[in-house]
């Protein structure tokens, strides 16, 4: 369950940090509605390599799906002599 929280909680934030510990981030809301989410750094640098490598994944499917970049056995040994 999300753990949601108003903004105005804010002001004893060290509750609202300590929530954020288990790794599930706080979602501020702002006049009920959802504006901020606060987030354990290591579960946001998490996210941050699981978005680059996601990025990195679909840049490689593309270049397979296009034919691109590929070489021949031949490139690639002179490619490493060289």
């Amino acid at each position: 369950m999300p753990n949601i929280k108003p903004v105005s909680d804010l002001r004893n934030y060290n509750e609202v940090l300590r929530s954020c510990q288990d790794g599930a981030p706080v979602f501020l809301t702002k006049n009920g509605r959802g504006r901020y989410v606060v987030l354990d750094i290591q579960e946001y640098e998490k996210q941050q390599a699981i978005i680059k490598l996601l990025s990195k994944l679909s840049e490689a499917e593309d270049i397979i799906k296009t034919g691109e970049e590929w070489k021949s056995l031949d490139d690639l040994r002179n490619a490493l002599e060289g």
